[in-house]
Formats: C-alpha cells, structure tokens, sequence
C-alpha cells in the first residue's frame, strides 16, 4: 500500500489531486440522474442536493479564505454563490456550480503552496491544513453520497490512512483547545482501541493504537493489543471510525469490549 510523501509540496499536489478526483465523483452522480431529493443515511436532516451543496460551499468558503490569505476567518455570508444555484431540483445547475467550485479552490490551493500562511481553527495556519482538510472532507461526503444512491465507496489507500492520522489529531487537538468539549469525556485509566486494516501489505503500517489515559489521549501508528479492537478492509474502518458504517456490519469486526468503541465513537467528532 502506498504512503503519502513527506515532500510537502508533493503532499499538497497529491491532496488537490484529491479534491479534483472526489468532485468528479460526485458530478458524476448529479449527471447520472441520482435522485437529488434521497435522505443521506448518515445525516438523515440532509437531502442528497443539500449534502452537495454543503459540500460546495465548504469549498467555495475555502477558496476565499486560501486566496485572500485571511487572518481571521472569513464569515459564509461574504463568499459568493455559498449556497449554491438558486434553483433547486436543477441537475446541469448544480454539476456546473459544483465544477466550478472544485475548480476555484484547487486553483487557489495550487496557487498558494502547502507553506502560504492563512487562517484555520487548527494547530497549523496554512492552505496547506486545508488542501489536507478538504481532501478528508470530500472523501468522506463522497461516500455519504455514494451510500446515499448504492454506489461502492472506494479511497486511496494512502488517503485512507491519512485522513484517519488526520481526525485522531483533530481529536489531540480538542482535547487540548477545548477542555470542556464532550471529547474530554474520553480520558481515564487503562483503556486503548486497536484500528487494524486487514487489507494493508505487509510493508505498511495500517494499524493504529489509541490510548486514552487520565490526561490525554494519545496514538501512534502499531500493532498492540488493546481493550477493544476494531478490524477490517482500510476503507470500512475508515468509514466506521468517522461513524458513516456501523462497526460491525459488513466486513468490519469489534473484537473485545464493544462499549468503549461505542463511547469513542459517540465523543470523538467536532463540527
């Protein structure tokens, strides 16, 4: 399985590839004649056109933060066409809207460079944090929109994993920005979660430890026995850890106490 480079503006051409490759996907939906009006599974207050809509207007509000290099984050109100056509229901609307938007940011991203400085609510100011960002985010509403008509999901590997490296530090980051958020509810004594892909080579690392200890939570990357574990296909427990399948259907397995998984799943998000 390969890995992402170190190389940082490899990295960041790889994730813009990315973002381009996932905005395919989803126009590729719209122009197919899915049903616009489905419930996405997952985010059952969403419709199939709001869900693509959220997505981008996510990467419109990016563009403008990464192109003007905001210092302060930039309000939805001020980026332009946020919220998509104005006629809902219109599939050649909204594919040509969503186009553009994957069009504009990955500009703006490419432009820019991993290293160009720019607001973000995380631990690293730069469009390179949101060429990362929105690579993971559009992976993950891609296959809330793929689940939503019956499409297979399918990730990168090396996306996969990374876009799991990303939400446990997110996860860090929480913990120790926002002292009070439900994810402070995950620290206490003696108890771990093993992510293990089944489908990695045996060259690669896919395999993560999380240990959650009275002061913090902590991972790295290895294969140790932990109070629960969670085992399956890369790309299902990617989902599952982002809470898009259920732990245990499908190929994946929990093995050990179920309940701490349940009680990470439930604390373990932002947004």
């Amino acid at each position: 399985m390969a890995m992402l480079t170190q190389e940082p503006r490899a990295r960041h051409e790889r994730y813009c590839a990315e973002i381009e490759l996932q905005v395919r996907k989803l126009r590729d939906l719209v122009t197919s004649g899915a049903d616009l009006s489905a419930t996405v599974p997952m985010c059952p207050d969403w419709s199939l056109e709001q869900l693509l809509r959220h997505t981008g207007g996510a990467l419109r509000w990016v563009e403008l933060n990464v192109r003007t290099r905001a210092k302060e984050e930039v309000p939805e109100t001020d980026v332009p066409l946020h919220e998509g056509p104005e006629r809902q229901g219109d599939p050649a609307a909204l594919d040509a809207w969503l186009a553009e938007s994957g069009a504009m940011t990955v500009a703006a991203l490419r432009e820019a460079g991993p290293e160009a400085s720019v607001w973000s609510w995380g631990w690293e100011h730069s469009a390179g944090f949101w060429a990362r960002r929105m690579a993971h985010e559009l992976v993950v509403h891609g296959a809330d929109a793929a689940l939503t008509v019956g499409r297979a999901v399918e990730v990168a590997p090396e996306i996969a994993a990374d876009a799991i490296d990303e939400w446990l530090e997110i996860v860090e980051f929480v913990q120790r920005t926002m002292p009070h958020d439900e994810a402070a509810e995950l620290r206490g004594p003696g108890r771990s979660i093993h992510l293990h892909a089944t489908d990695a080579s045996p060259e690669v690392d896919a395999e993560w430890l999380i240990e959650l200890t009275e002061d913090v939570v902590r991972w790295w990357r290895g294969h140790e026995k932990a109070t629960v574990a969670l085992r399956g296909p890369l790309t299902e427990v990617l989902l599952a850890f982002y809470r898009r399948l259920p732990p245990d259907g499908g190929k994946l397995e929990v093995l050990g106490e179920r309940e701490l998984l349940d009680f990470w799943l439930e604390r373990a998000t932002f947004g």
